[in-house]
């Protein structure tokens, strides 16, 4: 049993003062005022109690490339974070890709996960451009949904079976967008900066195309589709018409595209998929953000070797890391400019991919399972990549100064990440 006391949850907009008690793995009360004994008692003066951040979006990278991070790596990172969720994507070695191997990766989650891990698996076999769609039906109660996430659907027709398939069973189909007959060998946006710099660019139609094709798929289908990472204006105003149609579409945006663009790019720490984009778009896809046309914040978190980051921008590997850094990047960003408010992170971060993933919980009310982050938004703290719990050291925000730290996740009421500083 555990008494977090005297600490700050929101109630139409303001932070209000609470107690909040933990039995088993469920909240039992919230009140003004809690007195027990024999209870656990964690001091939370002057913390932000959040329900626990979800993330539709990380690679975990095992099994296969352990060297890059490992299952309990990457959820001891996401617990640092404040995530009490991360939804893993498929590109493992062997993929989830039948029953058999999605199997096998659910009990590495179950012997070696820190904080919940719902799997991805793949939408076709081996994540090859192969039209053999996998076995939905023996696959979907065990995911968070069907992901090709690196490799594009290339084929209207496989991506229409794809979605007609998933809606029988009402799975999620969750689509990395691109078109890879124009991407051109790009590494970067095609923009401004590439034409400056001579570097060849990742045309913006590449990502949009494929999202106004997908969301006229969904149209037909009715399936339940998730845009990931997106990344252009052109992206954000097809899913804004689409939703207004009434298409089954959600979408998520990461930090570094929300906050970076071509023109920061310096060398590969700034190297994703897709790219960051012009300034046109980071400010479309902060707009489509508040207007509620992107739906949550994701971090694509993908951790690489050193030394593969280390090669020239051309030649080293796309990709982030962002598990441990998305939520102080936004606060500080966002919350602390006035952009947004602090209940937007909170639909953001936890209560938007709760519901998009159909789960029964990311509510800070009585009965739910006790699933909380726990924050100090004050203190300032510089973001230093070699204090990262995750192996992945490749990130664009070294140095950033933020507030918005967790200090502590609980997960099925337990606490799985503390920061001493203020363990109680």
């Amino acid at each position: 049993m555990i008494l977090l006391k005297d600490g700050l949850i929101l109630q139409d907009d303001d932070l209000i003062k609470k107690d909040i008690l933990i039995e088993n793995d469920k909240i039992i009360a919230i009140e003004d005022s809690i007195k027990v004994d024999n209870h656990r008692v964690i001091n939370c003066e002057n913390l932000f109690i959040s329900p626990g951040f979800i993330d539709m979006h990380v690679h975990l990278r095992e099994p296969g490339f352990e060297n890059k991070e490992t299952i309990k790596s990457g959820t001891s990172s996401a617990a640092r974070g404040g995530y009490t969720l991360v939804c893993a994507m498929p590109n493992t070695l062997p993929s989830p890709s039948n029953i058999d191997n999605l199997l096998t990766i659910v009990d590495l989650i179950k012997k070696n996960a820190v904080i919940k891990v719902l799997p991805y698996a793949t939408i076709t076999k081996e994540l090859t451009k192969t039209s053999e769609i996998v076995d939905m039906e023996n696959m979907h109660k065990y995911v968070a949904g069907f992901s090709n996430d690196g490799v594009g659907i290339q084929s209207t027709k496989q991506m229409y079976e794809a979605m007609t398939k998933a809606y029988k069973y009402e799975a999620l189909i969750a689509a990395h967008c691109e078109d890879e007959e124009i991407l051109y060998g790009g590494y970067v946006h095609k923009g401004i900066r590439s034409e400056l710099e001579g570097w060849e660019g990742i045309t913006s139609l590449s990502e949009s195309i494929q999202i106004a094709r997908d969301t006229l798929i969904a149209e037909e289908t009715k399936a339940r589709y998730h845009v990931c990472h997106i990344s252009t204006k052109e992206g954000v105003r097809i899913i804004r018409d689409a939703k207004k149609r009434g298409v089954n579409v959600s979408a998520e945006v990461t930090p570094h595209h929300l906050l970076l663009t071509e023109f920061d790019v310096k060398d590969a720490q700034f190297k994703m998929n897709p790219p960051v984009r012009g300034l046109d778009d980071k400010y479309s896809l902060i707009s489509g953000l508040l207007d509620g046309t992107i739906d949550c914040i994701a971090t694509d978190h993908a951790p690489h070797l050193e030394c593969e980051k280390a090669k020239s921008l051309k030649e080293a590997p796309f990709g982030v890391v962002g598990l441990e850094t998305a939520f102080p990047l936004i606060y500080t960003h966002f919350v602390k400019t006035n952009i947004a408010k602090l209940s937007d992170l909170v639909k953001w971060f936890s209560l938007n991919p709760a519901k998009r993933l159909n789960l029964g919980y990311s509510k800070l009310v009585v009965g739910r399972v006790a699933d909380l982050t726990i924050i100090d938004l004050h203190t300032e703290k510089t973001i230093k990549k070699n204090s990262f719990v995750s192996k992945g050291r490749n990130t664009p925000f070294e140095n950033f100064k933020c507030s918005g730290w967790c200090v502590k996740t609980i997960v099925n009421g337990k606490v799985v990440y503390k920061d001493d500083e203020y363990y109680g």
